[in-house]
């Protein structure tokens, strides 16, 4: 039960995590139902305030995406940024997952990991797309160093 109620409020806090888009490309013509697309958005880090992440994303037009029936392709990149002084919630977790999407109609997300590299007191933040049985070595990585003088609490 204790297990139970714990992934219930991972989720939730996972779920609370939203992106705002900042903007998109089309990259085919379709005539007479959406483009696909090329999406930018952005999301703050859950646990670490002062670090943003960007991260673009494969959205899939057609009659089928405008419907939220298509399947993008796991083609995606994350840039995370310090855009304002870096202060820690609580002690986190080595390795955490800090966004998730759907990426189809079912079985398919694209997640970001927040990975903590000890050694060289940074932020390593890793993009990929999961799927039930057959996820995509398709992945992006980009890292937030911490001042020197400001250690990452960990769990």
């Amino acid at each position: 039960m204790k297990k139970m109620l714990a992934l219930l409020a991972l989720c939730s806090t996972i779920a609370s995590v939203s992106a705002e888009t900042v903007g998109d490309v089309s990259t085919t013509f379709k005539l007479l139902s959406p483009n696909d697309k090329v999406v930018v958005d952005v999301f703050d880090d859950p646990e670490v305030e002062g670090v943003a992440c960007y991260l673009s994303h494969a959205k899939t037009g057609g009659y089928k995406g405008a419907l939220g029936l298509a399947e993008d392709t796991s083609d995606a990149s994350v840039a995370c940024r310090q855009v304002g002084p870096i202060a820690f919630k609580g002690k986190i977790d080595k390795q955490d997952e800090v966004f998730n999407a759907r990426s189809s109609f079912l079985f398919k997300h694209v997640r970001v990991v927040r990975m903590v590299d000890v050694k060289r007191n940074t932020l390593v933040y890793l993009v990929y797309s999961d799927k039930i049985i057959d996820g995509s070595p398709k992945n992006s990585v980009t890292a937030v160093p911490v001042p020197a003088a400001q250690p990452i609490p960990l769990k």
